[in-house]
């Protein structure tokens, strides 16, 4: 037999059983009941809805868990700004939310999670040895889905509203976490190891700068080779095509002439040679994968060229040091690797910009650098 309502001392509040009963009516003359643990609580909560019905700010709560709206979210979210959103962004969203968030608070109603439980869930990953960035990439979906939640009615207030997640980083290696790039010598020893049939990509990605994922991406059509032209226009990570990683990412990227004569004779020697057809395909004829070229061509080439260390990405690297070595500034190297800005770009590679700087002149005799006296 249900346990009866009992009256307390404020008026809208009953005790049953063990918990206390909070009866309302909405602002359309429905009643309303929501649950407290205690009877402050439940005074609180009387309190709260009295004052949001006075205000006309008055949300019905949903009952809505975590795991349900976080599916039908991803599935239609199209980001929050009027550039939209990467559809890898989106399969990466699905991933974590998949992967940790559905599974930690999934169970919850969206209007009982409360920062504390984000709080939580962070320090659950922090606890599992995760880095502080992947923990934080876990948590963005959330953030967007609880701001949307919000935008929708769905919560009065979002959980995620001014979080901030630290976390300990580990102590940093001279060197670690540096873009790291290979010499003219050790470019050239790893050219020399590198296959026939393989040559000319590797060679492409270390001249022009380019993501593996831009390279899979390119057609016949997206190159000019009378104007030594390669127009950068999409990409393709884990055979899904996309948009280059940011609007910067469209652009047109220089080559050189001998890198635009050996395109042309690739493109004659190839079966795939339409406009419509990738530049660079497997042996097989297939789109490119880039853990096979890693695997099979680039990581034993770059063995044998004594650069183990060396991977794809270390090419775009190469090319940024060589751009500065050759006298071009932040400003350039930013457009022709696609980065957001010129500041990003500085800070990535200042390391690697020559300190071998010439003597400054500077007129009057007070500013003479030379020590002659």
């Amino acid at each position: 037999m249900a346990a009866s309502f009992e009256r307390t001392s404020v008026p809208g509040v009953y005790r049953r059983g063990g918990r206390y009963v909070v009866m309302f009516r909405d602002d359309r003359g429905r009643q309303r009941k929501r649950s407290a643990a205690t009877l402050a609580e439940a005074r609180a909560i009387k309190s709260a809805v009295t004052a949001d019905l006075v205000r006309g700010e008055y949300v019905q709560e949903s009952r809505l868990r975590f795991a349900e709206y976080a599916r039908e979210w991803v599935a239609g979210y199209q980001g929050r700004t009027s550039r939209g959103i990467r559809t890898r962004t989106v399969e990466e969203y699905r991933r974590d939310l998949e992967r940790e968030a559905i599974p930690y608070l999934g169970h919850l109603r969206l209007t009982e999670i409360q920062q504390r439980h984000i709080k939580a869930f962070a320090a659950e990953l922090s606890g599992r040895g995760l880095s502080i960035g992947t923990v934080r990439n876990a948590i963005t979906p959330v953030r967007a889905l609880m701001a949307t939640a919000m935008e929708e009615g769905l919560i009065r207030a979002n959980p995620c509203a001014g979080l901030r997640i630290g976390g300990r980083r580990a102590p940093q290696q001279e060197g670690e976490r540096r873009a790291r790039a290979l010499t003219e010598q050790e470019l050239a020893a790893l050219f020399s190891e590198v296959p026939p049939e393989s040559l000319l990509l590797v060679e492409f990605l270390a001249q022009t700068g380019l993501r593996i994922s831009e390279l899979v991406a390119l057609r016949w059509s997206d190159l000019d080779l009378d104007a030594r032209r390669v127009h950068v226009r999409r990409a393709i990570v884990d055979g899904v095509p996309d948009v280059p990683k940011s609007a910067y990412g469209v652009r047109d990227v220089p080559v050189s002439r001998q890198m635009a004569t050996a395109l042309r004779e690739h493109r004659l020697a190839s079966r795939h040679s339409a406009d419509a057809d990738p530049v660079f395909t497997s042996p097989e004829g297939s789109l490119v994968n880039p853990r096979n070229l890693l695997r099979r061509t680039v990581k034993p080439a770059a063995t044998r060229a004594g650069v183990p260390w060396a991977s794809l990405h270390t090419l775009r690297h190469t090319c940024a040091s060589m751009l500065f070595r050759s006298g071009w500034n932040a400003k350039q190297v930013q457009m022709m690797l696609g980065h957001h800005s010129p500041a990003f770009t500085l800070a990535t590679y200042v390391h690697l910009i020559p300190d071998d700087l010439p003597e400054p002149e500077f007129p009057g005799r007070a500013l003479r650098t030379d020590s002659g006296g």
